[in-house]
């Protein structure tokens, strides 16, 4: 068996942008076992390594693709370990994120409810180790099982072996970058930790009446900021946080904090992050548009599609904010979504 093929497919539905794009073929996978049939098709056919898709929320389309696009849609979640109040549970690529820390919060597990929310696959996340308001997934993370695009083999990687960093993996790179993840497995609790010191949570949870929140309440405040600061997808097209979070030496910050009062900094180890939203909320580009291309008026890093904005009109003003930031601040902004066709930043 193989999983199913299509030509000539449209993309418009598969990534959270809304590119009208085409995929000279697109392969379905939905059962883990179609799998070695569909390299051994790929290969047959001399196609190359195919563009992987799990939500298609971190990517942005620039054109239609002569690459094969394979469309993740493995699915299940089951509790596979138990030691007292620790728990782990290992859920398939194609499981919805935020499907799976509703399934966790409702099984009584702690520790992805600050990350409530998040668009995308649970195959996506260790890629770019996805964070939000004080957590990571990497802090409940044990290991993930993943196929080799190439030779087709399969293997576990724990998490010294994908290397996370700031929304960065081994995935990302290289070779890492042509294994497809087929499961995910992580470490949760029956026992609260609670991180509420981060962005507004606790002001949310003071407007929600909750004195003493459980892991679920810190979930539904997380979920309640992030649809009051971004925009739906399926109401106006984006892929979230369009650019990284600088990082930048203790002397390059202190040199900008010096000409820029009021930027915002965290620590991170021995160097220091940067606002990326503010620098460009400071370069006058929230709320801008250019055509249907344009910036969210609520959140500065957020590009958006107004409706028929085309990869090329997102990347052109990408290029543009990444160039204004550049000439006032001299830091440079990295894309987070991953850019595919013609085109890069």
């Amino acid at each position: 068996m193989t999983a199913a093929r299509r030509t000539d497919a449209p993309l418009r539905e598969l990534n959270t942008f809304g590119i009208r794009a085409l995929a000279r073929e697109l392969w379905i996978l939905e059962d883990r076992t179609d799998l070695p049939g569909l390299l051994a098709a790929l290969r047959a056919a001399g196609a190359g390594d195919p563009l992987v898709l799990g939500g298609g929320s971190n990517l942005l389309i620039t054109g239609d693709l002569d690459v094969p696009v394979v469309a993740v849609r493995l699915r299940g979640c089951d509790v596979v370990a138990e030691a007292g109040d620790a728990v782990t549970l290992e859920a398939a690529a194609g499981e919805s994120w935020d499907g799976l820390v509703r399934w966790s919060l409702a099984a009584g597990l702690c520790g992805l409810e600050n990350l409530a929310l998040i668009p995308g696959s649970v195959g996506a996340a260790p890629i770019q180790n996805i964070g939000a308001y004080g957590a990571e997934l990497r802090e409940c993370f044990e290991s993930l099982e993943a196929v080799h695009l190439g030779h087709g083999g399969a293997r576990r990687f724990d998490a010294a072996e994908c290397a996370f960093g700031y929304r960065d993996s081994t995935f990302r790179h290289g070779d890492g970058a042509r294994w497809l993840i087929t499961s995910v497995r992580l470490r949760l609790s029956r026992r609260p930790a609670l991180k509420l010191d981060y962005g507004e949570i606790r002001d949310q949870l003071r407007h929600d009446r909750v004195s003493t929140p459980r892991c679920a309440d810190v979930a539904d405040a997380v979920t309640a900021i992030r649809r009051r600061r971004l925009p739906d997808p399926a109401v106006l097209g984006n892929a979230g946080s369009f650019f990284r979070n600088p990082v930048v030496g203790a002397s390059v910050a202190d040199a900008l904090s010096s000409r820029e009062p009021g930027l915002p900094r965290w620590p991170a180890g021995d160097r220091v992050k940067l606002s990326a939203a503010w620098m460009i909320e400071r370069c006058g580009w929230k709320g801008r548009r250019d055509g249907d291309a344009g910036v969210h008026a609520s959140h500065a890093l957020v590009l958006v599609n107004h409706g028929e904005a085309s990869g090329e009109d997102l990347l052109r003003l990408a290029r543009a904010i990444r160039d204004s930031v550049h000439a006032r601040f001299g830091v440079r902004l990295e894309a987070e979504p991953v850019i595919v066709g013609p085109g890069r930043l």
